[in-house]
């Protein structure tokens, strides 16, 4: 039997397709799920019993910071003759100023952010800090009731 005659049987006869699979970090056990479904369900029940609850919630990121701005491939373009040969651009190396930057916000904005000294080691001591001097960053944004 030849491919096209399988391909029409599965997709014609049959009504089947070909679907890749979803990737996804993990999967996640049936209580993992329950655990994840009564927490959503906590906080929906809590904004809807407290118009400021979303003002409340105070997200956190991580991410790497280099030392320059990268140019677009479209930045670097530019009108020339056909005859013309084609520009050179040397490749950029990446940039020896690398540094981790956290951040914290709200709805209105960034709380509080920080810069990570190059060669800290980013453990539970040095987090237990960090998030220290955000509670006294919400502080000062937040009176106190």
């Amino acid at each position: 039997m030849s491919y096209g005659t399988c391909q029409a049987i599965l997709t014609q006869d049959l009504n089947m397709r070909c679907v890749a699979a979803k990737f996804v970090p993990r999967i996640l056990t049936a209580k993992q799920k329950e655990w994840r479904l009564s927490v959503a369900t906590n906080m929906l029940q809590e904004a809807e019993s407290d118009e400021n609850f979303m003002g409340q919630i105070i997200m956190g990121n991580e991410t790497w910071v280099c030392g320059y701005d990268p140019e677009m491939k479209h930045q670097s373009s530019q009108w020339n003759s056909a005859d013309s040969p084609r520009p050179k651009k040397g490749r950029q190396v990446l940039s020896k100023v690398k540094v981790m930057l956290i951040v914290f916000f709200d709805m209105e904005g960034i709380v509080h952010y920080e810069y990570i000294p190059q060669g800290q080691t980013v453990n539970q001591q040095f987090y237990l800090q960090v998030l220290k001097r955000l509670r006294l960053a919400i502080s000062r944004k937040r009176p106190q009731k």
